[in-house]
């Protein structure tokens, strides 16, 4: 028999409608695990966002006050998809309240704030899950066997990147993205995916050299609860505000097993779309993969036959993880959206047997470590140690 889960999601924005929609899907998807989730209540501080997602998703109620999510006696996991200022103090709540926890990342607006979060919720007990969905293609998860299993022999080298557009037309709307009373820029809402994945594929960092800057300063305010960030304003005239955290950074990086490293995102790069990708090098062989292509990675092994020595493409099918349960063939594609069914399917999973599983809050706090040195480094020029910023 099914268990059922009671879900509330508070901000439902973009995020907010694909964290609702993966729920859903977890019964067809995911068939096996025998979950049942229970849309109990969606919020959102715009009323008719807030009556519209739950009239469109199946919510049995809805609010503007996310307070009354947390306090709602059927809802066992809150899913935390606001703006990330606000993180903290929902994930608070949320865990005195004994509620399981899914936020997207980067969990805190500052590294300070996700050791707070990560604190507030292992001493509730509760269990956490982040939205890193880019571990999730069957593909990554491949690499990660081959790792494991060594046919990559001893790594030697990561390069991480993020390049994505969606901030490159001057005219994209002033979101609370580009504002540092809502968080970081780029090192919070693409690094923390880049170094997570680098966490995931070559282990822990151990040093870091980073460097940053904001090459667009202004952009047209954006109109309260219209919209997301890809938003671009129709009157080049409209009124303007101030960009206050950063939209371009870069680190050499060095992990503890020797491997070395270079991480880079953006946000305002013509070009690149979606360009979350690495390239990965052992000693017996080479992968790189990017999501604009999340179907497909290239593969080189040093012991090839000279005649077929170079990288080669491997097609996702069913014989990588997750893959059949969204088609039964090789190169037919899964997408973005797949990816989050797989997330929340694995953090209801972990519920289910109460157990914490990966991505936590731990490992959220593991990447704000990073870029807790990746800041320093932008103070002093140098390279600065990976420490931990987990409280007591």
């Amino acid at each position: 028999m099914a268990e059922t889960i009671g879900i509330g999601v508070i901000g439902m924005g973009w995020m907010g409608q694909v964290h609702s929609r993966a729920y859903r899907l977890i019964p067809d998807r995911f068939a096996d695990m025998e979950i049942q989730p229970r849309l109990v209540i969606c919020s959102d501080n715009v009323e008719s966002r807030a009556r519209e997602s739950r009239q469109r998703f199946g919510f049995e109620q809805s609010t503007t006050d996310w307070h009354e999510v947390i306090s709602n006696p059927s809802v066992d996991v809150v899913n935390i998809a606001a703006p990330n200022g606000l993180h903290l103090e929902m994930v608070r709540e949320s865990a005195k309240a004994g509620k399981h926890i899914m936020c997207e990342k980067p969990v805190g607006k500052n590294p300070t704030e996700t050791a707070g979060c990560e604190k507030a919720a292992r001493d509730a007990g509760v269990r956490t899950f982040v939205g890193y969905n880019y571990r999730w293609p069957p593909l990554v998860q491949y690499t990660r066997e081959l790792i494991e299993t060594g046919r990559l022999g001893r790594l030697s080298y990561f390069h991480g990147r993020f390049f994505t557009c969606y901030a490159a037309d001057p005219l994209g709307v002033l979101s609370w993205r580009f504002q540092s009373e809502h968080g970081l820029g780029v090192l919070g809402d693409l690094m923390s995916h880049t170094i997570d994945m680098a966490h995931l594929m070559a282990g822990p960092i151990e040093k870091t050299v980073s460097d940053r800057t904001t090459y667009i300063t202004q952009r047209p305010v954006a109109s309260a609860g219209e919209g997301t960030h890809f938003s671009v304003a129709a009157d080049p005239g409209a009124p303007g505000g101030e960009v206050t955290n950063e939209d371009f950074a870069s680190a050499l990086v060095q992990f503890e097993n020797g491997t070395r490293g270079n991480l880079e995102v953006s946000r305002v790069f013509p070009g690149p779309k979606c360009e979350m990708a690495f390239e990965l090098i052992g000693t017996e062989g080479a992968v790189r993969w990017n999501f604009e292509r999340l179907n497909e990675i290239e593969i080189q092994y040093c012991s090839a036959k000279d005649e077929e020595d170079g990288y080669a493409t491997v097609f996702g099918g069913p014989a990588h993880p997750y893959h059949s349960h969204f088609n039964p063939g090789p190169a037919i594609s899964i997408g973005y959206e797949d990816l989050k069914v797989i997330e929340a399917a694995e953090f209801l999973k972990s519920i289910k047997e109460g157990k914490q599983s990966a991505p936590g809050f731990e490992d959220a706090l593991a990447v704000a470590n990073v870029q807790s040195a990746m800041i320093r480094s932008w103070e002093t020029g140098g390279w600065e140690d990976v420490t931990s910023t987990r409280l007591e």
